[in-house]
């Protein structure tokens, strides 16, 4: 079924004694200010893995092989794009593709329905603007502080000086922090397409659906060392009427997060203020949060508001 409504939104998410965003150091992901944030591929990573966990198609995820040919034989090595478009779609790719095919294929998966693709192989140079865009998601935790923990491994490395002494590591993490990622839906990205690809209806109702879950459970689900007390904590949808033509700008600048003791508090007072303007504009604004950990100001906002668990 296809989906002709705008969806505005934020996800919220924390991170209590884990790492959400690391750079190449090891360290979270911080602008030049100092400022941490999360990159929007890590809020979609494990949401690409929930779907695939489902038995959604999933094309931009890292898989693997194990080679049986040249000097790499034997090895694990991730699999090329083309390798995995063909093994995902059960085809092969070559210049003899029409781009029709290799767009309905896309399409097919999930996170390219979603997030939109760049594919560039084989004599297809195509780029899909995703309906889903979603932005940095900045920590609102003013008082955050990075903590760094030593660990002993139980090998010892021979190529270092003290050979005979077990190597040692270390892992970083935050104490507490709390991220915020913007998100739009727009459906008409994908008009062009419908316009040219027989068959294909556009964005769908099942395909946001599935993107919905994802902002509220992805990250609870998604459990590796850096990222267990990873959860989702928040997510606002601002579901405009089919023939609104309002535009609303990125809502994580509209709420406040502080750290309090037993609860902390996220505050919707600006963005209560701010969609107030276009009350008829709006078809739903639905507030899910996490009840035992914070308290929610809602003033001025008019909404569905629920928990999260």
């Amino acid at each position: 079924m296809k989906m002709n409504q705008r969806v505005y939104g934020v996800i919220g998410i924390s991170s209590i004694m884990a790492n959400w965003n690391a750079d190449f150091t090891g360290r979270p992901k911080t602008i030049s200010t100092g400022d941490i944030f999360g990159s929007d591929k890590a809020l979609k990573y494990p949401m690409k893995k929930m779907w695939m966990q489902q038995g959604e198609k999933v094309l931009y995820i890292k898989s693997y092989k194990i080679d049986s040919k040249g000097k790499e034989n034997g090895k694990l090595q991730p699999l090329e794009l083309k390798e995995r478009y063909e093994s995902l779609f059960n085809t092969t790719l070559d210049k003899k593709n029409s781009s029709q095919e290799v767009l309905l294929n896309l399409f097919s998966a999930l996170d390219v329905m979603n997030f939109g693709a760049t594919f560039a192989q084989e004599g297809q140079n195509i780029s899909i603007t995703g309906a889903v865009q979603v932005g940095q998601g900045f920590n609102k935790d003013v008082e955050t502080t990075v903590e760094t923990q030593d660990i002993l491994s139980p090998f010892r490395n021979s190529k270092k000086e003290e050979a005979d002494a077990s190597s040692l590591g270390t892992k970083v993490m935050v104490d507490e922090a709390h991220y915020f990622y913007p998100f739009t839906v727009n459906p008409d990205n994908y008009l062009e397409y419908e316009a040219i690809l027989d068959g294909f209806e556009g964005y769908t109702r099942e395909a946001y659906e599935k993107f919905k879950e994802g902002c509220l459970v992805a990250a609870t689900a998604f459990h590796t060392n850096s990222k267990s007390g990873c959860e989702n904590e928040f997510a606002l949808f601002v579901t405009c009427k089919p023939e609104s033509k309002v535009y609303l700008p990125n809502l994580d600048r509209y709420l406040s997060f502080q750290r309090k003791e037993g609860k902390n508090i996220i505050d919707l007072t600006q963005l209560g203020t701010l969609l107030a303007k276009y009350k008829e504009e709006m078809d739903t604004v639905e507030v899910y949060y996490n009840s035992y950990t914070t308290d929610l100001i809602a003033e001025g906002l008019e909404a569905t508001i629920q928990p999260l668990f």
